[in-house]
């Protein structure tokens, strides 16, 4: 089993596709393109952190095709544009705002958002969050481990700290 991390897929949202410069060319290849992506990497015995902004714009019915055409246990981190259908969702594992645990040795602290300051952070605490799109300055420990800066798959722990010496942010 491999923990694994991403968020803002925004599945059914045409906006991505405008604001995000996303390589797709019509919301089809969009949702098809990341499915595709999330199933390449992710082994259905996997875990997958998803740090908010999964769908917007699909019915209720829509988001569980699309929740249960994913590998692995999934966990939402609620995001901004998760509405009541996508946290409805019988497909997550669990779902909530925030979380913090040890993976791999290291403290990771998760959030839609990203943190000035948090938990642990003087001690080696890793902030990973959603939300910026890969537009915010890195800091030190924190991680933007969206679609947008880290690709169309999600990723392990390992390689978001091997990101920015990748040119990743």
């Amino acid at each position: 089993m491999t923990n694994f991390f991403t968020g803002d897929t925004h599945f059914g949202d045409s906006r991505a596709l405008h604001f995000d410069h996303r390589p797709y060319p019509d919301l089809d290849a969009h949702d098809a393109g990341l499915i595709a992506a999330w199933n390449a990497a992710v082994a259905p015995s996997d875990t997958v952190w998803h740090l908010g902004d999964f769908a917007l714009g699909p019915s209720g019915p829509r988001i569980r095709e699309i929740l249960d055409s994913l590998n692995g246990e999934k966990h939402l981190i609620v995001g901004n544009n998760d509405g009541p259908d996508t946290l409805a969702a019988p497909g997550w594992a669990s779902v909530r705002h925030y979380a913090e645990f040890a993976i791999e040795g290291r403290m990771v602290v998760l959030c839609h958002y990203a943190f000035r300051t948090w938990n642990g952070m003087s001690k080696g605490a890793l902030n990973l969050h959603g939300h910026s799109h890969g537009k915010l300055k890195p800091m030190p420990k924190q991680y933007d481990v969206g679609v947008d800066p880290m690709g169309p798959a999600p990723v392990t722990l390992p390689a978001i700290l091997t990101s920015r010496s990748r040119g990743k942010r």
